[in-house]
């Protein structure tokens, strides 16, 4: 599902128009972004948690040489699904 389709389904389950449901999903996603940027955690009950985590810098290979190189340190975004979740995809 890509941003247009989920625009689509919110619009289709809330009722609410198209334009209408374009501006709650940036919304929503605006609002994780800038929260996480913050380094604070989205938990979202029954649904997941999106938290910043840090990652190490480690050592790799590039393919296309066989070269070692040094991949640097850096933050990434994670997301563990919530119960309910998990529970109603299997």
């Amino acid at each position: 599902m890509n941003k247009t389709e989920l625009i689509n389904a919110v619009a289709a389950e809330s009722g609410l128009s198209k334009a209408d449901s374009k501006k709650a999903v940036e919304a929503f996603a605006s609002s994780i972004a800038s929260t996480l940027k913050k380094g604070d955690k989205v938990a979202l009950v029954g649904f997941g948690t999106f938290s910043v985590s840090d990652r190490a810098e480690r050592k790799g290979i590039n393919p296309a040489t066989k070269e070692a190189i040094t991949i640097p340190a850096k933050k990434v975004v994670k997301f563990k699904a919530g119960a309910e979740l998990s529970d109603g995809i299997k």
